[in-house]
């Protein structure tokens, strides 16, 4: 395991957009996803140990924010050949296991955590209604490990915030988790 931080993309970049697969084949894209008051997009995994600390707690704060009218979307882009538990069949029983409302799609091109500079798991990007990115960092401060409970109330304050209409504060922390397994030679150049 080596764990990393999001490289924190710009306050403001627009969300790139995507076209991917879940377990069953179905394409999700950006349009299909995105929330009428804004849109989550969440790089998670089935096997990281960062991802499996908070998998039931955020599958309750964002079946919350689903209501709300925030969209949400999982998106698994590690390498399945050398990590075999990040399949799409695995992540189809994980994602129950968890309590998964939104659309779980793999990324097996690894190209759109490239457009979203996405580098470990869990890595949070949360966009308004118009698709400006408004928060990116993490769920809150538990880890493996750490005596942190588990709450969310970092993401959770800025989709509260951003359906308010009140502004984010831009102070905010880098997530920290697993490093997305690039396929070998497909490393982004900013990863490492």
């Amino acid at each position: 395991m080596v764990a990393v931080e999001s490289t924190m993309l710009t306050l403001g970049t627009t969300a790139p957009d995507f076209a991917l697969p879940d377990p069953d084949g179905v394409m999700w894209s950006l349009d299909q996803v995105a929330g009428t008051h804004g849109t989550l997009v969440a790089f998670v995994c089935n096997h990281c140990p960062f991802v499996r600390h908070i998998a039931v707690e955020f599958g309750e704060a964002t079946a919350r924010w689903q209501e709300s009218g925030i969209g949400v979307v999982g998106i698994n882009s590690n390498d399945v050949t050398s990590h075999p538990d990040d399949r799409p069949e695995k992540m189809a029983e994980q994602a129950k296991a968890w309590g998964w409302t939104f659309p779980y799609v793999s990324d097996t091109d690894q190209s759109v955590a490239k457009a979203y500079r996405a580098a470990c798991t869990p890595d949070f990007f949360l966009f308004d209604d118009s698709r400006c990115l408004v928060y990116r960092g993490r769920f809150d401060g538990a880890t493996p490990g750490n005596d942190v409970a588990v709450t969310g109330e970092e993401l959770d304050a800025a989709v509260r915030s951003l359906l308010a209409g009140e502004p984010i504060s831009g102070d905010q922390v880098p997530s920290i988790g697993c490093n997305i397994k690039w396929t070998p030679g497909n490393e982004p150049e900013w990863f490492g």
